[in-house]
């Protein structure tokens, strides 16, 4: 018995890859941003030390690239998203900023901190 290539199963993973295409053609930009976003803060979070795992999951220096890439992002897209989306996003942005500097052990000068030089400095 000769194996023959299974035509249907190709068939079936090209249409998953265009239904997804169209489904992501479908979704308004504002919701791609947040959905990035709260991705972007959940995995800072973790970083920080602030999720179930606590210290075992606690890496600085992942946070810090997290938390930046988050600034870049909020501060880009705030103007396009309007303040009734962007609010949120940057009141977790503050707290993820604020929660890094606690956990490090030597702080950043005011300024300095991950996603600072797009927000500014954030005090507590």
């Amino acid at each position: 018995m000769t194996s023959q290539p299974d035509h249907a199963h190709e068939s079936e993973q090209a249409l998953g890859f265009d239904d997804l295409t169209r489904d992501i053609a479908e979704v308004p930009a504002v919701e791609v941003i947040t959905t990035v976003a709260v991705h972007l803060m959940s995995a800072a979070a973790v970083k920080c030390g602030l999720a179930e795992g606590g210290e075992a999951d606690k890496d600085l220096d992942e946070a810090r690239k997290l938390i930046t890439a988050l600034a870049g992002l909020v501060t880009a897209g705030a103007p396009e998203i309007s303040n009734f989306h962007a609010a949120p996003l940057r009141d977790g942005l503050r707290s993820l900023q604020l929660a890094f500097r606690e956990a490090s052990l030597i702080p950043d000068a005011p300024g300095s901190g991950p996603g600072e030089k797009f927000t500014g400095p954030v005090y507590s």
